[in-house]
């Protein structure tokens, strides 16, 4: 019979076998479910499980009433709380980076509780996102960078109609991509200027030392460790650690590495400006065009976009406006009304011209 997790109690006996994202089963036919595995099942959201009508004592199996979870909703936060949200998963994600550094282990578990409900509050305040990145110092980048691009990955893969357990799994994964910059001498990690050819070289092995620091865990998929692993390769083969093309590189990498790029493109880093929203998608649309699966970067853009009507904004000439219409055929492109004047720019058709940054 089939039964809600939350119906689930040890002793429980497997009818079938239990898949996730890939072809191998998770948890395999008649496998008895232990308090261990119960959590395991709670954590990566399975809906439903086929069991057995007896438990492994022998006794009949009486699901207790089932409790629709949402109908229960004591994660959600108000809007106006939700950056406070994100600014204490931030500071405690550097308690747990500044551990990892000493030499402590990852615990998933504990990674699990502090974003899942983070990216919960994310998918009702969207349109809060797009706000987070103006709080990334050149200091703290990492950890925002991390924080962010959990965030954003998690959005982006529900936009694409993943389910929920999915679009977890995606934002878990872009979580923890860069967990294995703990393991880079700490002196890159400071360094103001611009990086080395050599120092370059040493944050390009960040990939596979996430990997490593994540690996037997029994708690993550092999899809997110694949994840990590490809978040910095790229569909032409111009990425890191491997460079593996297209065919080779699983979507939900494609999903953290877009969700990468525009955090550090629109951030304040050491050796680089921020830029605006726009302008990096822009990048995102034509400059590295070859380089990510253009789904994901439609994705990004049109969540983006469907917040920015009535946007106030400054453009590279100093000239404040609000949005006041997008073109669906040049989405990063819209129609402006300037403050001063009241007159109407159209960005399609003044080349020159485009949002400097977005003022929320």
């Amino acid at each position: 019979m089939k039964v809600k997790r939350n119906q689930l109690q040890e002793g429980c006996i497997v009818a079938n076998d239990i898949f996730l994202l890939s072809h191998q089963p998770f948890i395999k036919k008649n496998t008895v479910l232990t308090k261990e595995m119960l959590e395991i099942i709670n954590i990566f959201l399975i809906d439903t499980i086929d069991v057995e009508t007896k438990l492994v004592t022998g006794e009949r199996f009486i699901p207790v009433e089932e409790v629709h979870e949402g109908d229960i909703r004591q994660n959600v936060i108000k809007e106006d709380e939700f950056s406070t949200m994100y600014l204490s998963a931030v500071q405690n994600y550097k308690k747990y980076f500044l551990g990892w550094q000493s030499g402590l282990k990852v615990n998933i578990t504990d990674i699990r509780s502090l974003f899942l409900p983070l990216f919960e509050n994310a998918m009702i305040y969207q349109s809060e996102i797009f706000k987070l990145h103006h709080y990334s110092t050149k200091k703290d980048y990492l950890y925002h960078h991390a924080v962010f691009v959990g965030i954003l990955s998690a959005l982006i893969a529900k936009s694409l109609n993943y389910t929920k357990a999915e679009w977890i799994q995606v934002g878990l994964a872009g979580v923890m991509a860069d967990i294995g910059m703990s393991k880079v001498s700490i002196k890159i990690l400071e360094k103001v200027g611009p990086l080395s050819n050599e120092e370059f070289e040493e944050v390009k092995k960040h990939p596979i030392k996430s990997y490593n620091m994540l690996k037997g865990q029994k708690t993550i998929t092999d899809t997110v460790l694949l994840t990590i692993l490809q978040h910095h390769e790229r569909i032409d083969g111009s990425g890191y650690p491997m460079g593996v093309e297209s065919n080779k590189i699983h979507v939900f990498s494609q999903i953290v590495a877009v969700a990468d790029v525009y955090h550090a493109m629109t951030s304040e880093r050491h050796y680089r400006t921020k830029q605006s929203a726009f302008k990096v998608l822009e990048a995102l649309r034509q400059d590295e065009f070859g380089k990510f699966q253009p789904i994901v970067v439609d994705s990004l853009t049109n969540v983006l976009m469907k917040y920015s009507i009535g946007t106030q904004v400054r453009l590279n000439n100093g000239e404040i406006g609000e949005i006041i219409f997008i073109n669906q055929q040049n989405l990063t492109r819209p129609m402006v009304k300037l403050k001063s004047s009241g007159e109407i720019i159209n960005l399609c058709l003044q080349t020159k011209l485009y949002i400097d940054d977005v003022l929320f």
